[in-house]
């Protein structure tokens, strides 16, 4: 009997895969024949079954994009982004997104340590930087085995080095994986929905509008009160919004 349980989940399954392969294959059809509404209600069940993938992100983006969307093409890049941050593709799909909106917001200058962060160690997701972790643990314990059952003193000496090598890398890669867990944990980041939206001093309607933003702005949220959020802009300006006008990027 438990063998036949297990060959049902296991047809199951398969047909599952089918059926999902089945309608990312329609989407991509409807793309191809421009019509992009239908592409995005098949791209968004397989989003809806929780079956994300940055290809899928891209292709609702690219969809978006297509119908003058601004603020859920560039929603859907950085998402896209966020599970590959490598992917050429959509780094340059986003750069023509963000073209369009309206917002310039120029940044703050950034530390050496800041410059450093975005321009090289955040091209690797915390994820993929814990399997460099693993990799060097591997390596480091491959290399000190190595070192112990050895038996000449040449060969000794350079196992010994390399794993101390290792196991610093290990150290290094196991504090970049620490702080931008911490990074994307504290900055929940955001991009406005609503064509425009006021930013007020508080979490009031009855509150001083102190600037306006429009689709497509990328925000980091830094406090929830209500209906309210506190955002925070690239140039350093903080406000209150309401929470209907923007999307957080890590609701997946």
């Amino acid at each position: 009997m438990k063998k036949i349980l297990i060959l049902l989940l296991l047809i199951a399954n398969v047909l599952n895969a089918q059926d999902e392969q089945k309608i990312f294959e329609s989407a991509n059809e409807m793309y191809k024949q421009q019509n992009y509404e239908k592409a995005i209600e098949y791209y968004k069940t397989l989003e809806k079954y929780n079956l994300i993938s940055s290809e899928l992100f891209y292709n609702l983006g690219n969809s978006y994009y297509k119908l003058n969307k601004v603020g859920p093409s560039i929603y859907y890049y950085e998402k896209a982004l966020k599970l590959n941050p490598l992917n050429k593709d959509v780094q340059n799909n986003l750069v023509f997104a963000r073209r369009l909106a309206l917002d310039n917001i120029e940044e703050l200058p950034k530390t050496v340590f800041q410059k450093l962060n975005s321009r090289y160690l955040q091209k690797l997701s915390y994820n993929q930087w814990a399997i460099v972790s693993i990799v060097f643990c591997a390596l480091g314990s491959l290399l000190f085995l190595l070192f112990y059952f050895s038996n000449q003193p040449r060969s000794k000496r350079t196992f010994f080095v390399t794993s101390l090598i290792s196991f610093l890398f290990l150290i290094i890669s196991l504090t970049i994986t620490y702080n931008q867990f911490s990074y994307f944990k504290n900055n929940k980041v955001a991009i406005v929905f609503a064509e425009e939206t006021e930013v007020r001093n508080a979490p009031s309607l009855n509150s001083e509008e102190v600037f306006t933003l429009h689709e497509g702005t990328k925000v980091i949220v830094l406090d929830t009160i209500d209906d309210w959020k506190k955002i925070k802009i690239a140039d350093g300006k903080i406000g209150w919004i309401i929470a209907g006008d923007i999307q957080l990027l890590d609701n997946f």
